[in-house]
């Protein structure tokens, strides 16, 4: 009895330090150009990502308002609400792109952003906590 209560502890202690991790930076490098995304925020009414582009071959003009989606459990795609960041030129950004929460959470949590004369969309996943 014993023996199955301390499984039982230690096996709900650890359902709560996954559910309390937070998702991890994702990087994709393609055609000479580094994004780095981390989400910072992925709870309540307006979910927060820090994004980082890195380059020293072109301009950095995308227009994340216009370039990036969360995409939805049923697969739709919801445009950012805000950047707050530095402005399309140069070779190096930074910023925080938010956008309303989805609603009901997806399991697997899917960012998008369409880049300026690449044929694919850089797509990049988490597997969200267990409420």
């Amino acid at each position: 009895m014993i023996r199955a209560l301390a499984l039982l502890v230690a096996f709900g202690l650890w359902s709560a330090a996954l559910t309390g991790q937070p998702l991890k930076q994702q990087t994709n490098n393609k055609d000479a150009v580094t994004v780095k995304v981390t989400p910072l925020k992925v709870e309540g009414a307006v979910w927060e990502f820090e994004i980082v582009f890195d380059t020293h071959s072109q301009d950095l003009s995308d227009d994340l308002l216009n370039a990036a989606v969360l995409v939805g459990p049923d697969g739709s795609q919801i445009k950012p609400a805000g950047w707050n960041g530095d402005p399309p030129s140069g070779h190096h950004r930074k910023g925080v792109l938010r956008f309303n929460a989805l609603n009901p959470p997806p399991d697997v949590l899917e960012l998008r952003i369409a880049r300026p004369k690449e044929p694919t969309q850089r797509a990049f996943k988490w597997t969200m906590p267990r409420q």
